[in-house]
């Protein structure tokens, strides 16, 4: 699953984490498997619950880590004697707050009553890889002889519990018919809104509180608090008016196994801010030296963690923009430099010149030739005409030849 949609609160199964591919539950599996799923989401919040027999099962070396991160609230158990043991108790927590649960179990006892388990995005589970780590997936519960029979013992419940409801709201209607009874006043006020907001939907801060130290505690500024309490890899502080939450990748690298190595309750400590989540009005920061250690690997999802990291960030923003006008420079002077070029031929005035200054020319040629052509025929219409001598009619001439022959 992928940063962007990833869930938005996790109750771990914390029983069935630990004894993945095991015959006997570690602390330390679980431990491991817990920090590696913070690391991958960052912002989620993480609730680690482990059945009552858990403590021990464990190593005897464990059971006194196991025992104070009950005590500091890092770990949660069901209360003695709860029906359905740690399962129940894990899918009441994530049922009650939205939350997904992180488990390789399919729950099949409880289909019929938990059908949300087969929502999208409700289980993830989660296995060791050699050489690779902890690999988290999305999972759809198996069904099986146990889901079926949970499901038909459910609808059967839910079939007696319909017809008794029934059955009540008749005889509730015949005892109003019949003016026996009467409805308490407050039956027609409107349900009270609770006060406290179910987990997952409260947030860590006020409003005001925390939209003032946003204010004056950016991201990369340094603050002290008092350590307050600790929670599932973590720990919180008391900063003024306002809780900061110290995740445990954000102590030490590689991480402490437990916030209580790191932190001591009651003591002061300094810390860089490292983010912030609105939704939820939570404040994220680490010690000092950590929060730039992480920025490479958590800005993804958390966004900028140090001025540094912010720098880095929009310092190729700020140079692109500045390019940009000298980018686009050359192509809006495009239309200034070929406006030469469309008026060339406005301005080749003395091509056109030539052309019409080519017959101006030749006129005077044209009317010295038709001058000349003029005096000559003027020349031949004066000059003298030779006398054509008359010829005689043909028969003086034939007389005057036989006169002139000899006899």
């Amino acid at each position: 699953m992928s940063n962007n949609t990833g869930p938005s609160h996790i109750v771990v199964d914390g029983s069935n984490i630990a004894t993945e591919g095991r015959s006997l539950p570690s602390l330390q599996q679980l431990s491991e498997a817990v920090t590696a799923f913070m690391a991958d989401y960052p912002e989620v919040p993480v609730t680690v619950v482990v059945d009552a027999t858990f403590g021990h099962r464990i190593d005897k070396s464990e059971r006194a880590e196991f025992d104070e991160a009950v005590a500091n609230n890092e770990l949660v158990a069901p209360p003695a004697g709860a029906v359905g043991r740690g399962d129940a108790f894990v899918l009441n927590i994530a049922q009650k707050s939205g939350a997904t649960v992180l488990s390789n179990d399919s729950f099949q006892e409880f289909h019929g009553t938990h059908e949300w388990l087969f929502d999208e995005g409700r289980l993830i589970g989660g296995k060791p890889v050699p050489h690779v780590g902890w690999v988290f997936v999305a999972r759809t519960p198996v069904r099986g002889t146990v889901s079926r029979q949970a499901t038909k013992a459910s609808r059967a419940t839910e079939s007696k519990t319909r017809k008794a409801t029934a059955t009540a709201s008749a005889s509730s209607s015949k005892t109003k018919s019949t003016g026996k009874a009467k409805s308490s006043p407050l039956a027609s006020e409107p349900m009270p809104t609770p006060k406290t907001p179910p987990p997952g939907a409260a947030t860590v801060n006020e409003l005001v509180p925390f939209l003032d130290f946003v204010e004056r505690h950016p991201v990369g500024t340094s603050c002290t608090g008092v350590v307050e309490a600790y929670s599932s890899h973590g720990a919180y502080l008391r900063v003024d008016d306002v809780r900061v939450y110290v995740p445990l990748r954000l102590m030490a690298d590689p991480p402490p196994p437990s916030a209580r190595k790191v932190m001591k309750m009651g003591e002061s400590a300094t810390v860089v801010i490292a983010g912030f989540v609105p939704a939820r009005r939570s404040i994220d920061a680490g010690l000092p030296g950590m929060v730039d250690a992480t920025a490479q690997t958590s800005d993804s999802a958390r966004g900028p963690v140090s001025k540094t990291t912010a720098a880095k960030k929009t310092a190729p923003k700020k140079a692109a923009k500045k390019a940009a006008p000298k980018k686009a420079a050359p192509k809006k002077a495009v239309p200034k430099k070929a406006a030469p070029k469309k008026a060339a031929p406005k301005k080749a005035v003395p091509k056109k010149a030539a052309k019409k200054a080519v017959p101006k020319k030749a006129v005077p040629k044209k009317a010295a030739a038709k001058k000349v052509a003029s005096e000559t025929i003027a020349s031949k219409a004066s000059a003298p005409k030779k006398a054509v001598p008359k010829r005689a009619p043909a028969k003086r001439r034939a007389a005057k030849r036989a006169a002139e022959k000899p006899a």
